[in-house]
């Protein structure tokens, strides 16, 4: 199966693979995510590779959390609000702020960004999953 054309399940989160802040996101989300609708994949990863592909859109850049969800692609907070939808309530009204402009929301999501590391620390590399992380997390 080439690269380009395998088969990826959907919605898929990108993550900074090294992030602290991240992997207690992901972490987060499989546990909130009852019915298992999420996977994952490090934007340093082969998942991410495919993805940019197909999408250009995807930037090269860690710091910023990508969903592609059939076919659509959300960057920064969009992808964050975008996968408020697919979690339950509580979380689920988070997605009602989808609908604000990303100038409103992405300074907040921009400076948490700059500082993570900081904050929340860095791996040296992408951690190992736990078993039930294992199926959700992709290359």
């Amino acid at each position: 199966m080439s690269e380009s054309n395998s088969a990826l399940p959907t919605p898929i989160l990108l993550y900074d693979g090294v992030c602290g802040l991240c992997h207690h996101m992901v972490g987060l989300t499989i546990r909130l995510d009852r019915h298992a609708r999420f996977h994952y994949a490090p934007l340093q990863g082969q998942t991410a590779r495919i993805l940019r592909q197909r999408h250009p859109e995807i930037p090269e850049a860690t710091e910023t959390i990508v969903l592609e969800d059939a076919g659509r692609v959300f960057l920064r907070s969009a992808a964050l609000l975008h996968a408020a939808r697919h979690l339950p309530y509580p979380w689920r009204l988070v997605s009602w702020f989808r609908w604000l402009p990303g100038l409103l929301c992405d300074p907040a999501y921009r400076l948490v960004a700059a500082t993570r590391y900081r904050l929340f620390g860095r791996y040296d590399s992408c951690r190992l999953p736990n078993t039930e992380e294992r199926e959700r997390l992709l290359p």
